[in-house]
């Protein structure tokens, strides 16, 4: 009779877990259409789901813009690009969605993580990771300042949490690492992995934004991450002279390059199209979304709607 009571535990456990729907980082979305509720088995990894986009922005009045945004809030092309993926997921919140469990979930903050060198640029420089929530109407100002108190963090050689996390798994042997992964990813799978491990780690964010244009470099075509459960990657090439055509006739502009890579299991096409335009919108205007850096204040709230 022993073997009933295990068997008996085992599905009493497996039922708990599978009854287990809240998360520290989500909420449920509930009966979502059952086209996209199917592709959560047909597509259940990131990388079988992923879509490309690439997008163009018109960059003169960025750079026009930046001298006296740096001035004021000590901002460049970095803070302006996060900044303006956080109005864009304010405007269309669905793009702010991920997939864990083969169930979708409403992220509940505005995550974005980008990557920057430890040191000043050289060969052997090492890379890190920011990862921001972004608050209920932060200031484009007040942003820059946070940013940049992380990014100096990272920068003065202090040891960081992910420092600790990546130190204790330098010494872990080969054959537990494998098993120790597998065990993080089935404890994700049931909403029970420790908030810890997802506060902590890059990977559970709204988007990953990898701004190679800061290294003179082009925009990568880049890979969705497995691990965690970020549904976007946004690679930002370097500004460059390229051909306009406006009115028939050819000119030449500063264009920077956005390429993306997006889970199309949070949302359709037509919603990511959206979230790709508003974020161009606010690059390209960056004075109406993110504020007047010649007039007093910290600039315009990071939400959905425009300063006056």
């Amino acid at each position: 009779m022993s073997w009933i009571w295990i068997v008996g535990g085992v599905v009493t456990l497996l039922l708990l877990l599978e009854a287990k729907r809240g998360r520290h980082d989500g909420q449920l979305v509930r009966r979502p259409h059952p086209y996209r509720r199917l592709m959560m088995y047909v597509m259940p990894s990131r990388n079988e789901s992923i879509v490309y986009f690439e997008s163009k922005v018109r960059a003169e009045a960025l750079e026009a813009w930046l001298p006296a945004a740096r001035e004021a809030w000590g901002a460049g092309p970095t803070h302006a690009i996060v900044a303006a993926l956080a109005v864009s997921l304010s405007k269309n919140p669905k793009m702010n969605r991920f997939v864990s469990g083969r169930r979708m979930y409403r992220r509940n903050d505005r995550v974005l993580t980008f990557s920057m060198k430890r040191t000043k640029l050289d060969a052997t420089s090492q890379l890190a990771m920011v990862r921001y929530t972004v608050q209920p109407g932060e200031t484009f100002g007040g942003f820059c300042k946070a940013i940049d108190a992380k990014v100096h963090r990272n920068r003065s050689g202090e040891t960081t949490s992910t420092d600790k996390e990546y130190a204790f798994f330098d010494v872990v042997p080969r054959f537990l690492l494998r098993p120790g992964q597998y065990v993080i990813r089935i404890l994700d799978y049931y909403n029970i992995l420790p908030r810890m491990f997802i506060d902590g780690d890059g990977m559970y964010c709204s988007c990953f934004i990898a701004n190679l244009g800061s290294l003179g470099m082009d925009a990568p075509t880049h890979h969705l991450y497995e691990w965690g459960n970020c549904p976007l990657f946004l690679g930002v090439g370097a500004t460059r002279e390229e051909p306009i055509v406006e009115d028939g006739a050819v000119g030449v502009g500063r264009v920077m390059t956005l390429r993306w890579s997006y889970d199309e299991r949070i949302a359709d096409g037509l919603t990511a199209r959206a979230g790709i335009d508003d974020m161009v919108a606010v690059l390209e205007d960056p004075a109406r979304w993110l504020g007047d850096p010649t007039a007093s204040g910290d600039g315009a709230s990071l939400e959905s709607a425009p300063s006056p």
